[in-house]
């Protein structure tokens, strides 16, 4: 190798130029096959510790990284796995459940990417052919055009997969196990009279409507009248208002998330009263409500890990199952407002 290392990686700092593996060969004073072979890991080639060293050490100091469209040619994948997530507002639940995958997802040097899917036929379709990711999860299951879609793309690792059509994480850890915990929390405190207050937010209909009904669901088990339904903006007076036009005001509310629940404890002492109130969620603010919120927290960091370790089976062609129980990682955290 010759003596002018250190020049050529200063001008090619200062250049735009990408580094490629011509410029690691250079550096290294080897062939370009050779370097290929190493930088692509190439199975099936007796490269010497000594030689392999000797590339990646020039790659290094060069700052070579693979540039990933050729390595999805070679490949026919990207190392990227998708996350089609519903057009929910993404709060902190999300977050953590998205963070903790792509954790456990980068350990196996895969790059997560998540995409709001808003219902368009023609999104995915030009998501498979922009990314070519390794893998796809749905937060919700995905249509019959949609997987069509996937298999023409060649995307191998699918959840749900085909067996678990019928499978929906939003409904199994979002709504009915949350609404139900959050009623039988407040029935287990002697209350007979529930009411549910759900977000005006049309983006959250369905999860609101699906909490309410697992709130319903463990009334009638318990032998209790359906809760009272409201809806409510996150507005103290319209929070106040909904309250004051009850007739008959229930013993204790479960809102559909902490959000709600403050807008609720605002309203209540507008108005000078007060009602037993549980959220869900468990947001940063809700320990400083007025009074504390006593909320539903869900281990959605567990989840997201769940979901990762599935999508890895899969791409390891082992079975990929992804079960997950309506309660799991759902719990009380017990404050001053209920």
């Amino acid at each position: 190798m010759d003596g002018g290392g250190e020049g050529r990686v200063a001008d090619q700092k200062k250049g735009k130029r990408r580094i490629t593996s011509v410029d690691v060969a250079r550096e290294a004073g080897l062939s370009r096959a050779t370097v290929s072979f190493v930088l692509n890991d190439t199975p099936g080639q007796s490269i010497p510790e000594a030689t392999r060293q000797r590339v990646l050490q020039a790659a290094a100091r060069l700052g070579y990284t693979p540039y990933a469209p050729a390595r999805t040619l070679r490949s026919g994948r990207s190392d990227v796995v998708l996350f089609v997530l519903p057009d929910w507002p993404q709060g902190p639940t999300m977050a953590e459940l998205v963070d903790r995958a792509a954790q456990v997802l980068a350990g196996a040097g895969l790059t997560l990417v998540t995409h709001v899917h808003t219902g368009r036929d023609d999104d995915l379709a030009r998501l498979w052919t922009a990314l070519a990711p390794a893998a796809v999860f749905g937060m919700r299951p995905f249509t019959a055009g949609e997987r069509a879609g996937m298999k023409r793309a060649n995307i191998a690792a699918v959840l749900p997969s085909p067996e678990q059509s019928g499978h929906d994480v939003g409904s199994t850890l979002w709504l009915n196990g949350v609404g139900r915990l959050q009623a039988q929390y407040l029935i287990g405190k002697g209350h007979t009279r529930l009411a549910y207050v759900l977000p005006d937010d049309p983006r959250l209909s369905a999860l609101g409507q699906g909490r309410a009904e697992g709130a319903a669901q463990a009334c009638a088990e318990a032998g209790l009248p359906v809760p009272i339904v409201a809806t409510i903006p996150l507005d103290a007076a319209a929070a106040a208002e909904t309250v004051a036009g009850w007739r008959r005001p229930p013993g204790a509310v479960c809102a559909y998330n902490d959000e709600v629940a403050l807008a609720l404890l605002a309203g209540m002492r507008k108005l000078g009263t007060s009602l037993p109130v549980i959220g869900a969620d468990d947001i940063p603010a809700a320990r400083f409500a007025v009074p504390p919120l006593t909320t539903v927290a869900q281990d959605s960091g567990e989840l997201g890990a769940r979901i990762a370790a599935a999508l890895l089976r899969a791409l390891n062609g082992e079975p990929s199952q992804l079960d997950v129980l309506p309660d799991a990682g759902i719990r009380v955290v017990e404050r001053e407002s209920a």
